[in-house]
């Protein structure tokens, strides 16, 4: 597996992560309104949420949902949905991430159940696996699917690790930014824009 030795594919794999995403946002907003422990599951939340989508790359569901407008924007569709209700929850500080003293501790699972929901209902998830993985697989290569499928592993392993940083950090800040209700509500609310703009980008996506 030679990509997995070349700079090129890790530069682009982290830059890909690293851009705030629907992932990105949800691990920062589970540590910030409940600490490292749940940033980190959020984390592993949105690491799992991606591995069906992998799965589909890799046995052509993925060319399956883009021929089918129809397939596709029914899960689109639910996306939009989920990212709404998720943005309005933060905006009426009412929903299951509050950011404030005295939120609630939310259930691990639940964190789970959240953030692979978030990345399970964006079908262009799929898609870009489709479009990213064998780019990097050489056209010579004795088994293809076992090389991508050795990328999307270590894929899935620069994404848990840079957003357990991004929700460990985020859970560390909580206990600095809990007193001062200004930065909570600036924080509640660009939180709940941030859904709100990925709801929109990917109500705006084509197959």
């Amino acid at each position: 597996m030679d990509a997995l030795h070349h700079w090129t594919f890790w530069a682009t794999a982290l830059l890909i992560v690293a851009t705030p995403g629907t992932g990105a946002i949800y691990t920062l907003a589970a540590g910030l309104s409940q600490g490292p422990r749940a940033g980190v599951w959020a984390a592993f939340a949105s690491t799992l949420g991606i591995l069906p989508h992998i799965a589909a790359a890799l046995t052509g569901l993925a060319a399956l949902l883009h021929a089918s407008a129809v397939a596709f924007s029914a899960v689109k569709w639910l996306g939009v949905a989920y990212l709404l209700y998720m943005a309005w929850g933060m905006f009426t500080d009412t929903g299951t991430l509050r950011v404030t003293s005295d939120a609630p501790r939310k259930p691990a699972l639940r964190v789970l159940a959240d953030g692979i929901a978030l990345n399970l209902l964006n079908p262009k998830l799929s898609i870009f696996f489709v479009a990213f993985l064998p780019q990097f697989v050489g056209v010579d290569a004795e088994a293809p699917l076992v090389d991508m499928a050795a990328l999307s592993l270590a894929f899935m392993a620069l994404t848990f690790a840079v957003f357990a940083v991004y929700g460990a950090v985020a859970g560390w800040l909580r206990e600095k930014v809990i007193e001062r209700p200004g930065v909570m509500g600036w924080l509640r609310r660009s939180f709940a824009a941030g859904f709100g703009l990925l709801a929109v980008k990917l109500a705006a996506a084509e197959a």
